[in-house]
């Protein structure tokens, strides 16, 4: 494809973009496909030669956009918002075009420079500590594997360098709670601890918060065992309940064993935005480590993940390579310069930082500022709306924007009857994703079926929420089929 045939075709996409995103309210927000189908609808081999750019938009609208669950849709309610700005697709085609060579400074030093200024910018806007240092990770799971890692060399005295974990003879413990991401417990096995020395600390049984006097008491049954706490990961806005663990008091329990402590602010990230919200995290400049996601609730398309530590050198000790063909030819220049290539585990990288970059100058950060203050006063409506409905409960503090609810049907006792109810449950909830008028997560809490409504895709106004209100009262009447 040369330049000018590119000019054409980007204009074409350019224009079914913007007439997709007009189009997505009135499209079904849960993928309308079974399994297969879409594979069936391409063609079993590659063309030998190339065909007409309208043909593949059609392929497009006819095979791809009915196998998509339609995460920008103003009804979509499910998982955690998981926004794609166009300002930030704007940055994404920015990047792409450029096809920058993100492997050390030389290779690209606007890549690494505009990524420390846009992570700047996002450190102080987030109010975190004027020392820490950040980086882009692809999705939180990386920075949460990536700071056990860090956790792990510190800990045993950096043993990667000798016999590495096979060579200690006290093991190292990871703890967190159960209602961590499952990426916590995935990059523990990932990260050589090994599933046996991974602590799920108990939580607080209305909050859903780790308790730190029980974290204390796990650390020192290790130690009294002859293990060593290695790491805590602290949850900051839970997948489950958006539960904050105390990150203040979990910060001093470990200080006492010398353990990182991540915190995991995945999704409630974008609310430290708000000057009001920097509450939840209490303490973090006692921590080493903090991940958050952009590229959910704030809105920046994925994949864009900030990791930031107290002490990138802890970051390099561990995850520096440096060979011959990598190295500029200047020392005393490599030497002066970030090498993001030492901050996690790929050693090439996209540039990431321009999504971010677009966003930020195209948006504003006080329109984005308002438009998550309003999702907040949502969910707060909606919780309302639910916890005075009769027969109907909110089972978990709505400390973001997220609510955890169960329509619970009069005469029939959650006590005894259990499972009857997980299974009017699992049908209402299924009803109201296969309609397509709108899409929720059914998930577990203290061993029952209830359902998620997570406030915050870029389109949802009032409007939508009460209309899922409605949509829920309505489809719990309906019989069992």
């Amino acid at each position: 494809m040369t330049p000018e045939e590119f000019r054409a075709a980007g204009h074409q996409l350019v224009d079914w973009i913007a007439d997709h995103r007009g189009r997505i309210p009135d499209l079904p927000v849960a993928a309308q496909v079974e399994p297969g189908q879409v594979a069936a609808g391409l063609a079993p081999h590659a063309p030998e030669t190339p065909e007409p750019f309208e043909k593949v938009l059609g392929d497009l609208d006819r095979v791809v956009v009915p196998g998509i669950t339609q995460t920008q849709s103003p009804h979509f309610f499910g998982w955690f918002p998981s926004n794609a700005s166009l300002a930030s697709v704007l940055g994404d085609v920015a990047s792409s075009g450029l096809g920058a060579l993100g492997i050390t400074w030389q290779s690209a030093p606007a890549l690494t420079e505009v990524e420390q200024v846009v992570v700047g910018w996002l450190r102080e806007l987030t109010g975190l500590p004027d020392d820490w240092h950040g980086v882009i990770q692809d999705t939180a799971s990386t920075g949460i594997l990536v700071a056990l890692l860090a956790a792990r060399e510190r800990a045993s005295g950096y043993s990667a360098a000798r016999g590495g974990l096979q060579a200690q003879e006290r093991p190292l413990v990871v703890y967190t709670t159960a209602q961590a991401h499952s990426s916590t417990p995935k990059a523990v096995l990932l990260a050589g601890y090994g599933q046996e020395n991974l602590r799920y600390v108990e939580v607080d049984t209305v909050t859903y918060a780790m308790r730190p006097e029980a974290l204390k008491l796990a650390m020192a049954e290790d130690v009294a065992a002859g293990r060593t706490p290695a790491a805590v990961v602290a949850s900051v806005g839970t997948t489950g309940t958006t539960a904050v663990d105390p990150v203040r008091e979990i910060v001093a329990v470990a200080a006492e064993h010398r353990a990182w402590v991540h915190v995991d602010a995945a999704m409630a990230g974008s609310a430290l935005l708000l000057p009001e919200m920097r509450s939840l995290v209490d303490g973090v400049e006692g921590a080493d480590s903090l991940g958050w996601n952009p590229h959910k609730w704030m809105g920046t398309i994925l994949d864009c993940s900030l990791l930031y530590v107290r002490d990138p050198d802890q970051l390099v000790r561990v995850m520096s390579t440096n060979p011959s063909y990598l190295r500029s030819g200047r020392p005393e220049r490599d030497g002066d310069v970030v090498q993001y290539k030492d901050w996690g585990i790929p050693l090439g990288r996209r540039f990431r930082a321009l999504k971010l970059w677009f966003h930020l100058r195209l948006d504003g950060v006080e329109a984005i500022r308002a438009r998550l203050r309003r999702d907040l006063e949502n969910a707060r409506w909606f919780a309302d709306q639910v916890a005075a409905e009769p027969g109907w409960r909110v089972l978990a503090p709505v400390t973001l924007q997220t609510v955890c609810l169960r329509h619970e049907p009069a005469g029939l006792d959650p006590a005894s009857e259990g499972a009857a109810l997980d299974a009017h449950t699992l049908r209402w909830a299924g009803a109201v994703n296969d309609g397509g008028r709108a899409f929720v997560t059914p998930a577990v809490l203290d061993g029952r079926w209830m359902v998620r409504v997570s406030v915050g895709a870029e389109a949802t106004e009032r409007a939508d929420v009460e209309e899922l209100w409605a949509l829920l009262k309505e489809v719990v009447r309906r019989p069992a089929a």
